[in-house]
């Protein structure tokens, strides 16, 4: 990874050979929600976006809750809750991540076990530069149900399948929505901001 592609983008820091109890004693001391950690089997990364990063995590939030809405179907937003499972050693903060298909599990607790609750429906990953950590083996392993990942130049919506993901054009989780509008509402980017922006999407999905 080149410095001003890091610097652009994300930071990324890679610590190898750390135990789950001192990775559970550094995001408990860490303040805020930055960095976003992603520990598995020894290895934690730690990611600190850009403004590039936050913006596509961001304006894909801003559809998923603006078609919840218009389609009546009831969303939970977590955001980058921290999701992890002791009995795997993994654990992951996703950029924008939601419950929907299990909303009514969790709606009324105000704290999140995931040794025993479900972890959110919908994760959304943005990814501009190469993780250290397979971030789908990670999301399979934890049983995440649908996955929408950015690489910077796309977005791809994953369905999880037994144990792997497939690749799908249209969402399960919020039925009726296609990647490609997704994709086109991205690519369109904000002429003037996000206000007129989200409006257009609206008027696309109604």
């Amino acid at each position: 990874m080149s410095s001003l592609l890091a610097e652009e983008s994300e930071l990324r820091m890679v610590m190898a050979s750390l135990s789950w109890e001192t990775f559970l004693a550094l995001a408990e001391e860490r303040r805020g929600s930055v960095p976003r950690l992603t520990y598995s089997d020894g290895v934690l990364e730690m990611m600190s976006p850009k403004r590039k990063h936050e913006n596509i995590g961001r304006l894909i939030g801003r559809m998923i809750e603006a078609y919840s809405e218009i389609k009546g179907i009831e969303i939970l937003s977590v955001a980058s809750v921290t999701v992890k499972r002791s009995d795997l050693k993994k654990a992951y903060e996703a950029d924008e991540s939601y419950y929907i298909t299990n909303i009514d599990r969790v709606l009324t607790k105000e704290e999140l076990d995931f040794e025993v609750d479900p972890p959110p429906d919908l994760v959304i990953e943005v990814e501009l530069t190469s993780s250290a950590i397979d971030k789908l083996e990670l999301f399979a392993a934890m049983q995440v149900r649908e996955v929408w990942r950015h690489d910077g130049t796309s977005l791809q919506f994953y369905r999880l399948a037994g144990n792997r993901y497939q690749a799908t054009s249209a969402s399960v989780e919020l039925p009726g929505l296609d990647s490609a509008v997704v994709n086109r509402f991205l690519d369109k980017g904000l002429l003037k901001g996000e206000t007129t922006w989200i409006r257009a999407f609206r008027s696309e999905v109604q």
